[in-house]
């Protein structure tokens, strides 16, 4: 994703759009090459995302903690000064609460195309093994 050469943004992934993502570690390591700030904001429980950037050995520099997404935004746009502030979500509830508080929205397709992270649709689901026969069984 081409931020046009300045690195002076603030990236903000609903969950969500980020669970869509093959591998949100590499996302983000990808990501903070071209932003400032980059961290995950989610309506869920901050356990949730906790858990599921754990897991994923995933680095923020923020999250939503108990507050919802919308409240999250403007409170991560007032702490992190940078000229552009993107919002990568997944449906028009994100792209409505990113308007409410002047966040840029980029539907995580998008994002993924533009920046080449692979979608987790797009992996290849592993055949599983077959089991082994046993010809000693009657």
């Amino acid at each position: 994703m081409d931020s046009g050469g300045s690195t002076d943004m603030t990236l903000a992934f609903e969950l969500e759009a980020l669970k869509a993502l093959a591998d949100p570690n590499d996302v983000f390591n990808s990501a903070r090459q071209w932003t400032e700030y980059v961290g995950v904001v989610s309506e869920k429980p901050t356990y949730v995302v906790t858990n599921f950037t754990r897991k994923h050995r995933v680095r923020q520099d923020f999250f939503s903690g108990p507050r919802g997404v919308e409240e999250s935004l403007e409170n991560i746009a007032g702490q992190f000064d940078t000229d552009r502030h993107v919002f990568v979500g997944v449906d028009d509830e994100d792209a409505a609460v990113a308007e409410q508080t002047g966040w840029e929205f980029l539907h995580v397709e998008d994002a993924a195309e533009a920046a080449g992270w692979a979608l987790a649709a797009d992996e290849p689901e592993e055949e599983p093994e077959p089991e082994p026969s046993r010809d000693d069984w009657p």
